[in-house]
């Protein structure tokens, strides 16, 4: 009865689904979000399908998440076949997945323990506690080590609290302050920064190999490296975010991988298991030490459905080498796009590894109308900081989705960046862009 007055609510004249699903939510959920006035109701491979049977090109796979994609044979058998089984035991028990999916991730990641959340933002909050855990741990034993965390500038960890007191934006923490204490910000890629507010007081440098939500920049080799180096030096941890750049879109399973730097804990989710949540903390023998039983725990993390389709994902993505085919489609997306920067001087910089790629812009409105006039061909983005469009999109993306891509881009550009970019850059105006990124 209840959905019933709030569908009646928006008027009296009949309305269609999706009218109806926009008044009851307008009525019953926090406005957390600015959704775009689209219902999605199926997919095929690297198309969503809305209610109307039309095809979108998703170049963001639900925020970097959907690795392979729509109805993926893989993932709906292993759904099925898991969820006949056993679906939930709460981790008061044992089941199967568990131990089968930490001995990949381990494997794949170079780390030795495993912990299972139900998101990324979740793991990033496991991994906050672990580094204060074995600070403390490193006290007792007589070492000289703080609690304080170094974070970059333009980082980006997710909404919880922990997460936002880590994220650098203003607009994620402000409205919720205070925050988190003891988190001091290191400009992005600058060492000199890193060396200078380094110090025996700091129990773990946070960084993510490549930004996402950061406009997809990626750390420098000597940025990276100084920072392993420090947090040898005294026990700190190094903890790398690998939640939109991990389980295989850059090309390797990490992105830090790409260094040969090795961190002391990782936090993985989105394209993990597939679409289905999923988020892992991966940490060092060493930084396991500080955990024991009842110090941190969840109810869903790690259920059997959630392990076995990470499982059926994992198996896939190696055993069809899409590793190699993110790397092989990437660099042609990003040459691609390249080639358009030379027709199109709006495009300053075009950048990212794998299928983890973005085009910057030199306005911010060019690249909030690219983004709307991309969703009236069809077509998927995002964009992010402001002026960088960022694409995402699924493992199994082929050249032939690249060139449609390509095509309606410079069809944008060409009719609509030589109006806009004389405006921007006279006035320097900013413009806050819908679908940020969301790690939890």
């Amino acid at each position: 009865m209840k959905h019933a007055l709030a569908f009646a609510a928006a008027g009296e004249m009949e309305l269609n689904k999706l009218d109806q699903i926009r008044a009851a939510e307008a009525k019953l959920l926090l406005s957390t979000y600015d959704r775009n006035p689209i219902l999605f109701v199926g997919g095929q491979g690297v198309y969503i399908i809305d209610e109307n049977g039309e095809r979108y090109l998703d170049l963001l796979s639900g925020i970097g998440v959907n690795a392979l994609g729509y109805s993926h044979p893989v993932i709906e058998e292993a759904i099925a076949r898991q969820s006949r089984a056993l679906i939930h035991t709460s981790n008061l028990f044992y089941h199967q997945g568990q131990a089968e999916l930490a001995l990949r991730l381990t494997e794949r990641t170079g780390l030795d323990r495993v912990f299972f959340s139900n998101t990324g933002t979740e793991a990033w909050e496991g991994a906050l506690k672990l580094a204060r855990a074995h600070s403390g741990l490193l006290r007792s034993e007589g070492h000289d080590i703080g609690t304080k965390f170094l974070a970059l500038e333009q980082s980006f960890h997710g909404r919880t609290f922990g997460s936002m007191s880590t994220t650098y934006k203003e607009k994620y923490r402000e409205p919720f302050g205070p925050v988190v204490p003891g988190v001091e910000f290191v400009r992005f890629n600058d060492v000199a920064d890193l060396r200078a507010k380094f110090s025996t007081e700091v129990c773990a440098i946070l960084v993510e190999a490549i930004q996402g939500e950061g406009g997809v920049r990626p750390l420098t080799q000597e940025f990276f490296a100084e920072a392993r180096a420090l947090s040898s030096s005294t026990g700190a941890l190094l903890i790398v975010d690998e939640i939109q750049a991990g389980m295989g879109r850059t090309g390797k399973w990490c992105a830090y991988q790409h260094y040969g730097i090795q961190p002391d804990v990782t936090t993985l989710a989105k394209p993990l298991a597939g679409g289905i949540p999923l988020g892992a903390l991966l940490c060092t023998e060493e930084a396991a030490r500080a955990i024991h039983a009842g110090m941190h725990g969840t109810t869903f993390g790690g259920g059997p459905l959630a392990c076995a389709v990470a499982i059926a994902v994992i198996d896939h993505i190696e055993r069809e080498n899409l590793l190699a085919h993110a790397t092989e489609v990437g660099d042609y997306f990003q040459a691609q796009l390249r080639s358009l920067a030379t027709r199109h001087s709006a495009i300053v910089d075009v950048r990212g590894r794998g299928l983890m790629i973005a085009a910057e812009l030199d306005s911010a409105d060019l690249a909030k109308l690219a983004v709307a006039e991309m969703l009236k061909r069809r077509i998927l983005i995002n964009c992010t900081s402001e002026t960088v469009l960022r694409f995402l999109p699924p493992y199994i993306l082929e050249r032939v989705n690249v060139d449609t891509a390509i095509a309606a881009l410079d069809e944008i550009f060409t009719e609509h960046a030589g109006a806009l970019i004389a405006p921007h850059a006279a006035s320097h105006t900013t413009t806050h862009t819908a679908g940020g990124p969301n790690h939890g």
